[in-house]
């Protein structure tokens, strides 16, 4: 699989004076060395895109719409290869990694059926006062500009596309920095918009390293930015730029709250697999992925082993073979950072039920129990393998677990009570709430973003087309209304 890879600039392929290499973090070979882009090259892109933005914004519905279209063809067509490539410069297991993909199709499908309906306008009459005789105010939306996307490593090609298509559906051109780690399907990405009629200069894939990003976010020719990481990076953004439009989707330590009436056998054995399943998938490193499991008291005897189980019954391998179900975290330093986290905790006093060792970049899956409270795993986000089990008496108790934390990305509550559901809504102070699941459930058309220190603005295609446009209103004079 090993290639030497191109950046895209201003639509087409590019080479600059230096490159990297991207390594497999399970076996360390070789996947691709890519190119990086000159400070010149970088501003042709940034040029361009800038030169380009009425242009873009005027292309015909159809147009966008129909590069959209193409872009979904073309990944279904090419979706097994694009599985292992992710997999490999991931290291995510292939049967996740084919779950991306298609969760990418989806993103620019939904981005092309909304790009045929974005922007119908709203007329509104102004005669409701005297002083709107007349009058009819009609509302539609356009490009803010020229967006930034930055995109992280965990979801190197779907969290791409929540950038690229919505993008592309209002007219806005962008320009796309994948993460160092996992740039390559980024790039394929470019090869599929390079077969479309998109015009020049509408979009760049450009593989610069981090050190650098600070020049693109500060170009005042990039109104817009779009950002997915963690949240130190995510908030200095926002704060060096103040006058810039940023959506920031950050981290979270995801809580799945079991309740008294999710009792039976059935229902615990369900809760169980999905907290085991979603707790490790991508190797934990999902801001919504499991990380506390906040057990009535009801039900926390017998919901313990059943996870435990659940999550020793995973299997952790080679990220390229089927049956794997945790594979190794992107790299051996955010391993052992992980690691000793739980070391930390187990020193504190945390009961170490299963997990707790590093293999290289791999980390075993990782339950504990009577986590202290000022441990660094009870307060951060973990990205990794590891979830806690907390006791609490009752539902009270357990919403306010959930809200003490200082993120508020999604959470999850398993009940099969609705009065309970909608208090839950009303309590919990994150952007989602999954009922009957864990919170680790996203659709991609569906608002998704957090409340507190879990970001700002909201991702989901037609949310993000939204954002990335604004509102102008034009005012008709003198009509027989």
């Amino acid at each position: 699989m090993t290639s030497t890879h191109a950046f895209w600039l201003a639509g087409r392929q590019a080479t600059g004076e230096d490159s990297f290499d991207v390594t497999n973090p399970w076996d360390g070979r070789l996947v691709a060395t890519v190119a990086v882009p000159t400070e010149a090259q970088v501003e042709e892109a940034v040029a361009a895109a800038h030169a380009v933005r009425e242009e873009f914004a005027a292309t015909p519905a159809h147009v966008r719409a129909a590069a959209l279209d193409h872009v979904v063809r073309r990944l279904t067509e090419r979706t097994e290869e694009i599985a292992q490539l992710i997999s490999a410069e991931n290291g995510k297991p292939v049967k996740w990694a084919r779950g991306e993909v298609g969760r990418a199709v989806s993103v620019f499908r939904f981005a092309a059926e909304e790009a045929r309906r974005f922007n119908g306008g709203e007329a509104q009459r102004l005669d409701t006062d005297a002083g709107g005789t007349g009058r009819l105010a009609l509302t539609r939306r356009f490009p803010r500009g020229p967006v930034l996307g930055i995109a992280p490593f965990n979801f190197p090609l779907n969290l791409s596309a929540h950038k690229v298509a919505p993008a592309i559906a209002v007219g806005a051109p962008i320009i796309l920095k994948p993460a160092p780690a996992t740039p390559v399907s980024s790039l394929i990405l470019g090869e599929l918009l390079a077969e479309t009629d998109l015009p020049a200069g509408s979009w760049s894939v450009l593989t610069v390293p981090n050190d650098r990003m600070p020049a693109l976010v500060q170009d005042e020719r990039l109104p817009v930015i779009s950002f997915t990481g963690s949240g130190p990076v995510g908030y200095a953004i926002m704060e060096s730029v103040p006058r810039k439009h940023c959506t920031l989707e950050l981290g979270g330590n995801g809580a799945a709250v079991v309740l008294a009436d999710w009792s039976s056998e059935e229902d615990l054995d369900r809760a169980a697999s999905r907290i085991a399943t979603f707790s490790n998938y991508q190797g934990g490193q999902s801001c919504i992925s499991v990380q506390r499991v906040i057990a009535d008291a009801s039900v926390y005897d017998r919901l313990v082993p059943k996870i435990t189980a659940a999550v020793e019954a995973l299997v952790t391998g080679d990220p390229s073979d089927a049956a794997t179900d945790v594979g190794p975290l992107v790299s051996e330093d955010a391993a052992r950072r992980v690691g000793s986290w739980v070391d930390e905790a187990v020193a504190a006093g945390a009961t170490l039920l299963t997990g707790g060792t590093r293999d290289g970049a791999t980390y075993a899956p990782t339950v504990l129990t009577d986590l202290p409270g000022t441990t660094t795993l009870a307060r951060e986000e973990i990205f990794g393998p590891v979830l806690y089990v907390r006791r609490v008496d009752g539902e009270a108790e357990a919403f306010a677990a959930v809200n003490d934390s200082k993120y508020g990305l999604q959470a999850g509550v398993f009940t099969h009570d609705l009065e309970t559901a909608f208090r839950a809504h009303r309590a919990l102070e994150v952007g989602g709430v999954v009922i009957g699941d864990v919170p680790s459930y996203r659709a991609d058309q569906m608002p998704y973003g957090g409340a507190k220190q879990s970001g700002v603005g909201r991702e989901g295609v037609r949310y993000a087309m939204d954002d990335y446009t604004y509102e102008r209103v034009l005012v008709l004079t003198g009509l027989a209304l």
